[in-house]
């Protein structure tokens, strides 16, 4: 073989090698581009929170053009809701949507979610949520490396035991209570006269099978979707609590996506909380005669014994106060005037 043509054959080789590379370095960047998400919650898949999870995912990789890819994992299977907040913190755990009591000791101001009869209604809470204050609470968040996005639901929270009907006040005296875990649904439980335990939500229904526990609080909706009515057999409407619900992104997930890629989470997050909210209250509307169908009585406390209850937890609302921060309190119950103000 000539030189020059051998030459000519060593140039041809290195200029496809060299344009292969250039390929595989390419592909290898396309891959990189897409970006997959682990979202974890507690809720059965029949709840609405778990099917608004499964639309924000799919509407977070629609917007972001097939970007960002988020993979849901509900029921509990990443952990309880206080496992997955650490998880969160750490940054392996991308997303979270679930109730906020397991950080309240060290969020303070959380503690306001546990005082006894705080909103008169749906519509007064997601006031408040949605407004500055709530979004105060969520940008708070910061300092433990979680971006807040949306309080992106909540529920009234109901009594249920296996033991008898609440009637009146004296009715739970004595009654061993699952409590969120949180020192002042512990403190406002036990004000009541119950014992209250605080336990991650995954130990509640084995609790309740063996009767370690006589019962527990909780929306509704939850209680259908948990099955508890198999372990629980008297339900009372209480609406002592609202529970909010939040979407909360790790800092170093979120710090790793585009400005526009942030913007797009954050529009498809607030819309899904639109969707969340409204099929939760759907469902709270239709729920409680599906637990009667399956065996639960069904009572309402009677509005003076629940003037009895408010009555009881008053002194620990009252140093609880204090707590969370009289100047933040003061603020809150501010947002909550206006609004009552304005439906006047």
């Amino acid at each position: 073989m000539k030189l020059t043509t051998r030459r000519m054959l060593v140039k041809a080789f290195m200029s496809l090698s060299g344009a292969a590379l250039i390929l595989g370095a390419a592909s290898t960047s396309m891959a990189q581009e897409v970006r997959k998400a682990r979202l974890g919650h507690s809720f059965a898949d029949s709840h609405p929170r778990a099917m608004a999870m499964k639309q924000f995912a799919a509407n977070v990789e629609k917007a972001s053009g097939g970007k960002l890819v988020i993979e849901v994992y509900g029921n509990s299977v990443l952990g309880g809701e206080d496992k997955m907040l650490i998880a969160l913190q750490s940054g392996t755990q991308d997303l979270y949507m679930g109730a906020l009591a397991p950080i309240s000791a060290r969020k303070k101001e959380m503690q306001i979610f546990d005082f006894p009869f705080l909103f008169g209604s749906d519509a007064e809470a997601a006031y408040v949520l949605d407004g500055v204050v709530g979004q105060k609470m969520l940008d708070n968040l910061s300092d433990m490396n979680i971006q807040g996005l949306v309080w992106a639901g909540g529920a009234f929270r109901n009594m249920s035991n296996s033991k008898r009907p609440l009637g009146a006040m004296s009715d739970m005296k004595g009654l061993k209570v699952r409590v969120m875990q949180s020192p002042m649904a512990l403190a406002s439980f036990n004000a009541m006269g119950m014992n209250a335990v605080p336990m991650a939500f995954p130990e509640v229904y084995p609790a309740l099978e063996t009767k370690a526990l006589d019962g527990y609080e909780h929306p509704v909706v939850d209680m259908f979707a948990n099955k508890m009515y198999e372990v629980q057999k008297h339900l009372t409407i209480t609406n002592h609590v609202y529970t909010p619900v939040a979407l909360l992104a790790s800092k170093k997930w979120w710090s790793g996506l585009t400005p526009d890629q942030r913007k797009a989470v954050q529009k498809v997050a607030e819309d899904t909380r639109t969707l969340q909210r409204a099929e939760e209250l759907k469902q709270a509307g239709d729920v409680v005669s599906q637990l009667k169908a399956r065996g639960m009585s069904v009572t309402e406390m009677p509005t003076a014994e629940l003037d009895k209850i408010r009555a009881a937890v008053q002194p620990v609302i009252d140093k609880n106060t204090e707590t969370i921060g009289a100047e933040f309190a003061q603020s809150f119950y501010g947002e909550l005037k206006k609004f009552r103000a304005a439906k006047r």
